[in-house]
């Protein structure tokens, strides 16, 4: 018996082994993790009560454990004290601990999770440094979301509401630097900066506060981000509303420490809280479930049982709990797969010195890969959510509320999740339910209260008092100087784009304080690449004037809305159509003629032989029949005929007929005229493709872009083009031609080819425009003042300013053809008031009194031209004045 029992035995431990292994590894009655917390912090003492809450939650259930009594060592540490909290951080980790809930400070949880690491201790940490991460630190498991997803959110604010710089407040240490660095790489991927970063540290005077916000209010960002802890950030919001910092313009958005301060204490000071409307931070989202409701509905007795009655929950309580249940249930795993506690020393781990710190006391857990892969497997729904770690170690689902300060409490404007990285009004979990939408088409948050009680949103920057001049680049133009050019004699910039700019900058609500500084000598038109490449190596701040607006150099630069629509055209000398006495025969081709005469011939006989047996108008002797028949025929071209038809098959003949001749006639007086008066080109061109087809030369504008784009968008050879610099120049190598080393056509800018052909009648545009661009004034990319400017343009354009200006610079012919006339007037004027006359008058109401008679001359209606006097027998017949009309009838 004894010997087939032992066979038995053998063959059952062959073929189960996980499940002896699993009978001989007992569960312990007792397990113990350890906890590093600051006790006296806001967040330290919700921690406090959430740890004893999932204690006594998980020890009241023999399910989770099955009879294992899950105990929690807490530690208070110093977090205002890097030093002393690593000392006491490190004492602690000479306890033999399976597992650690905390630190709640970043600059001892890089120290923790060296030691953690070496020690194979997980370690369930709260602190959000986006830096500590499980690649560096595989112990070291994030029960929080990361700053990475906070940043992200507070860049999406930014964003929304179109600020493009902010300013950065931060505790300076590995939280508040880290998560400034966060912030402004998701501020760079939206096309935002950080203009200003200011640090102080945690024990930074009253005094050093105040200094650096005055420099803050001093700086152009109106938007200011401020990343610290509760007690510092508290000081700085009551310090700037002192200064005047929270009235209208500014815009202030904190971190979580301050949603998580104003959930955690039940009674905030009215002094502080008012100090602090129209504030937005962000919150953590925590979803509905029925594990936070337990919790929330128990939470005032147990902040009264464990000494933090004055202590409400917060998002962090949420994590802290759910931390506590997944060590347990990863425990439950843990055990159930055989696992066992046990620690060996390290003999690395040596105190040579004797001091207070036995690092020979510090063991390595030997399961502890074991315990961390259970930990990293756990999938529960938690008071904070949805517990589950992806493959980087982090949190399943990150999302905060965006929350504003209004009142005597805080209002929700919507939630950011990381789900689909915009911002909602709908509930993150309800999203998860559908696709990713991730237009921001579909981006929205509700109406916000802001600083000074006002409901409009703040632009977010002012130009700052203290700013230097702004050095503005303009092109010294040689040609075409209507646009802009230097004044010689007053050493001023002026020209159509100058009272553009200072008319749009005149509607900004500050003062821009700048001057223009000429780019070029002057002698030729600058070349416009350079003139944009020194505002992007900040030479200039930005550039005024005729600067198209294309495709490479809106990568590097911000243009304002355009002021002027322009594009590239081509200009080819015309010349009117040549005329002769037989014009008339040129609408219709020969074949046409002979058509159309043959038709007249085939109706008028198809009519004959319908009417001549019952109409006697078409009888007669075989002459006359042939007579009528031409004559009907022709006579129906002008709808003269006289012939009356009786058959019903002949007058519906006729009526189509007459229809035919309609058009006809219709047909030939259009084309008739169009030849006697529409002007046709001299030369080939007649657009694009026959441009790029040819060999001839090509002419254009000194210093434009249209160069380098007819060589690398049209692939015309640069040996073709031919550089002109003036309008002179334009006239005299179109007139030459190609032949004769002129040019074919020129290819130009709208705008300068429409004033170019108000003085020169005998060019004309071929074709039409082949590209679509405007003229813009040119800022650094993520400019705040380009953004005003274009706002001010569109109301240039509105209130017509922006047509009155440009016909004060370039309706030139306008202005020629009145002085022309006001010259003729006048002539005509001395010719019917003798000078004598005028130079008779007496006084100083002599100049007064010939003005007014002069428009007065100008106001009487001229009278009409007279037949020519017929003279008979030596006397002259009066004569009867008669209108062109009546003579071109005589």
């Amino acid at each position: 018996m004894k010997i087939l029992f032992l066979m038995l035995f053998l063959v059952s431990l062959f073929l189960f082994p996980n499940v002896i292994h699993k009978s001989l590894a007992a569960r312990p009655s007792v397990v113990s993790i350890g906890s590093i917390l600051r006790f006296n912090s806001t967040t330290g003492g919700v921690s406090v009560v959430a740890i004893h809450a999932a204690l006594e939650d998980i020890n009241s259930d023999p399910t989770v454990l099955n009879g294992t009594m899950l105990q929690v060592d807490m530690r208070d540490t110093n977090c205002d004290d890097g030093f002393l909290g690593m000392v006491e951080a490190l004492q602690f980790m000479e306890t033999d601990a399976i597992a650690i809930i905390g630190p709640q400070c970043s600059t001892i949880a890089h120290i923790i999770s060296y030691v953690a690491n070496e020690l194979q201790v997980p370690l369930m940490s709260f602190a959000s440094d986006a830096t500590l991460s499980s690649i560096q630190f595989p112990f070291f498991v994030r029960t929080m979301p990361s700053d990475l997803y906070e940043m992200a959110a507070v860049a999406a604010v930014v964003d929304y509401y179109q600020w493009k710089i902010v300013t950065a407040i931060y505790i300076d240490d590995d939280y508040g630097r880290n998560g400034i660095a966060a912030l402004d790489d998701e501020l760079t991927a939206r096309r935002c900066k950080i203009s200003y970063k200011v640090g102080f540290p945690s024990n930074a005077k009253r005094s050093e506060l105040l200094n650096l916000l005055v420099t803050v209010s001093n700086m152009e960002s109106r938007v200011i981000i401020l990343h610290t802890g509760a007690d510092p950030g508290l000081k700085l919001l009551s310090l700037a509303n002192g200064l005047n910092m929270m009235g209208n313009g500014y815009v202030w958005i904190a971190t979580d420490w301050l949603s998580s301060y104003i959930d955690a204490n039940s009674s905030v000071p009215a002094e502080t809280i008012n100090g602090m409307q129209g504030v937005l931070t962000v919150r953590p989202h925590i979803p509905k479930s029925k594990m936070k409701s337990n919790l929330m509905s128990k939470w005032s007795s147990l902040s009264k049982k464990y000494n933090h009655s004055d202590l409400r929950l917060s998002a962090y309580g949420f994590y802290v709990y759910d931390s506590v249940w997944a060590v347990a249930r990863a425990l439950d795993a843990f055990f159930d797969d055989g696992g066992r506690i046990s620690f060996k020393n390290d003999s690395r781990l040596r105190d040579e010195t004797g001091g207070s710190l036995h690092l020979e006391a510090m063991s390595v857990f030997d399961m502890g890969k074991k315990l961390l892969g259970e930990i990293r497997q756990v999938n529960f729904t938690g008071a904070s959510g949805q517990v589950q770690f992806n493959a980087q170690g982090e949190l399943i689902h990150p999302a905060y509320d965006i929350i504003s300060i209004i009142g005597n409490g805080v209002r929700t404007i919507g939630f950011w999740s990381n789900y689909t990285r915009l911002l909602s009004t709908v509930l993150p979990e309800d999203l998860y339910l559908k696709p990713p939408n991730t237009s921001l088409a579909n981006q929205h948050l509700y109406d916000v209260i802001w600083p000074g009680e006002t409901a409009q949103k703040p632009r977010g920057w002012v130009f700052p008092s203290n700013a230097k001049e702004l050095i503005i680049g303009v092109p010294n133009r040689f040609s075409f100087k209507e646009f802009v050019t230097l004044d010689n004699g007053t050493g001023k910039m002026t020209g159509y784009c100058i009272d553009v700019f200072t008319q749009a900058l005149s509607l900004l609500p500050y003062p821009v304080t700048y001057r223009f500084e000429a780019f070029g000598s002057g002698t030729e038109n600058p070349h416009y690449d350079q003139l944009v490449q020194k505002v992007v190596d900040n030479e200039f701040d930005a550039a005024v004037g005729d600067i198209a607006i294309t495709m490479s150099r809106t990568q590097t630069l911000d243009f304002t809305q355009p002021f002027i629509e322009s594009g590239l055209v081509i200009l080819a000398p015309v010349k009117k159509h040549i005329t002769n006495s037989w014009a008339f025969l040129q609408p219709f081709t020969l074949g046409m003629w002979c058509v159309v005469g043959l038709s007249f011939l085939v109706v008028g006989v198809v009519i004959w032989v319908l009417e001549h047996r019952i109409n006697d108008e078409f009888r007669g002797s075989p002459r006359q029949q042939l007579i009528t028949i031409v004559w009907f025929s022709f006579s129906t071209l002008f709808f003269a005929h006289r012939e009356n038809t009786m058959s019903t098959l002949g007058r519906g003949v006729l009526i189509i007929w007459l229809f035919v001749v309609l058009i006809i006639q219709s047909s030939y007086t259009a084309s008739l005229t169009s030849i006697l008066t529409v002007q046709q080109l001299d030369t080939s061109i007649r657009g694009l493709d026959d441009l790029k087809n040819s060999d001839y030369p090509i002419g254009f504008q000194v210093g434009s872009f249209a160069e380098e784009y007819m060589v690398k968008e049209l692939n015309i050879s640069r040996s073709r083009l031919k550089a002109l610099g003036s309008p002179e120049e334009y006239a005299e190598n179109l007139k030459l031609g190609p032949k004769k080393g002129g040019v074919m056509a020129i290819v130009d800018e709208r705008p300068y080819v429409e004033l170019f052909l108000s003085t020169n009648c005998k060019i004309a545009v071929a074709g039409s425009d082949f590209t679509s661009r405007g003229w813009g004034f040119v800022f650094p990319r993520d400019s705040p003042l380009q953004v005003d400017l274009s706002t001010a343009i569109l109301t240039l354009s509105e209130n017509g300013e922006l047509q009155r200006i440009h016909d004060k610079w370039l309706k030139t012919a306008c202005v020629l053809a009145l002085l022309i006339y006001f010259g003729i007037m006048l002539r005509r004027y001395l010719k019917h008031e003798p000078p004598e006359s005028i130079s008779a008058e007496p006084g100083s109401s002599k100049s007064k009194r010939s003005l007014k008679r002069f428009f007065s001359f100008v106001d009487d209606r001229e009278p009409p031209k007279q037949k020519r006097s017929l003279r008979l027998s030596g006397s002259s017949m009066p004569t009867t004045p008669t209108s062109n009309v009546d003579i071109e009838r005589r």
